[in-house]
């Protein structure tokens, strides 16, 4: 309702929400499609408050209208990097106790592959597919209005899975108020920004890094977001410069990439870089400093 809905009630709907090398939605686009999918999950997949629900994509605006549809349901959006493979999903599903399943056409094979071994999961649909039991075909007999699930300040909005570095991954539970708290600390105090900005990066949006510096920041002010699904330093120069982007996410190893290309940069609409996803070295705030001109 915050992130989305109000834009839509408040005379906003027609701004530019979510672009990429393929769409360009307004936040209305949005708005409508979390609702069809809000209208499948509950009415054509039997999903209740609380179900937890997988979301398995790269960054693309389907998967964001799937992670709305989900919080709208009053499920539990449980969203895995691209490249996890079967035996890395299992876990997952089981800790998790993921009843429900949204998951990119391209990744097919992994969960399908995971499938046999969670037998809780009752639900899988696929998105971005002409096929006939797809999310997409289903969609279009759903309306495109849906009265939100009425939750909780401190019911389960998403589980975030840490990335198993010391053994099994490990389940971190986030609230509705965490969702909205982290809209109101660090970006209105630190990175500040305006309607008017572009954000771009490449964290995965399963990441909370990319959730919220590519979705939930910039969505807070009724801003942009560019979404890549491969952003590698040269898809993002490339993003930024395509784009007008002014806001960037990404890693000090990007960083340290992208520094070669200062003079480029120095050229382009970028007036905010935020680091995180690793230590970030002196020396690689230096060179990005001196390249560019900009604080990271």
């Amino acid at each position: 309702a915050e992130l989305l809905d109000r834009h839509v009630h408040e005379g906003r709907g027609e701004r530019l929400c979510i672009q990429g090398p393929k769409d360009r939605w307004t936040y209305r686009d949005l708005w409508e499609r979390a609702n069809q999918i809000a209208n499948v999950l509950v009415q054509d997949m039997g999903l209740v408050p609380g179900n937890r629900v997988l979301l398995h994509a790269p960054n693309t605006p389907m998967m964001v209208a799937c992670w709305f549809g989900i919080v709208k349901a009053g499920g539990i959006a449980v969203a895995t990097m691209p490249l996890l493979r079967a035996k890395e999903l299992k876990p997952i599903l089981e800790i998790g106790q993921i009843s429900h399943a949204l998951c990119d056409a391209s990744l097919i094979e992994a969960l399908q592959d995971a499938v046999p071994t969670a037998p809780r999961l009752r639900q899988v649909r696929y998105f971005n597919s002409a096929a006939p039991d797809s999310l997409d075909v289903a969609m279009r007999a759903q309306a495109s209005t849906f009265a939100n699930a009425d939750t909780a300040l401190d019911d389960t909005c998403l589980i975030a899975f840490t990335s198993g570095t010391t053994g099994v991954p490990k389940a971190t539970m986030h609230f509705h108020r965490d969702v909205m708290a982290i809209c109101q600390c660090w970006p209105r105090h630190v990175l500040r920004p305006s309607p008017d900005d572009v954000f771009i990066g490449s964290p995965p949006l399963a990441f909370t890094f990319g959730l919220g510096g590519l979705l939930l920041f910039p969505m807070s002010v009724g801003a942009s977001t560019v979404l890549l699904e491969k952003a590698g330093p040269t898809q993002l120069l490339e993003g930024i410069e395509t784009f007008g982007a002014t806001v960037l996410f990404t890693a000090p190893t990007s960083y340290r990439t992208l520094a070669a290309r200062g003079i480029d940069i120095q050229k382009t609409a970028l007036r905010r870089c935020i680091s995180a996803g690793e230590a970030l070295p002196i020396s690689t705030r230096t060179l990005w400093r001196e390249a560019t001109g900009m604080e990271l």
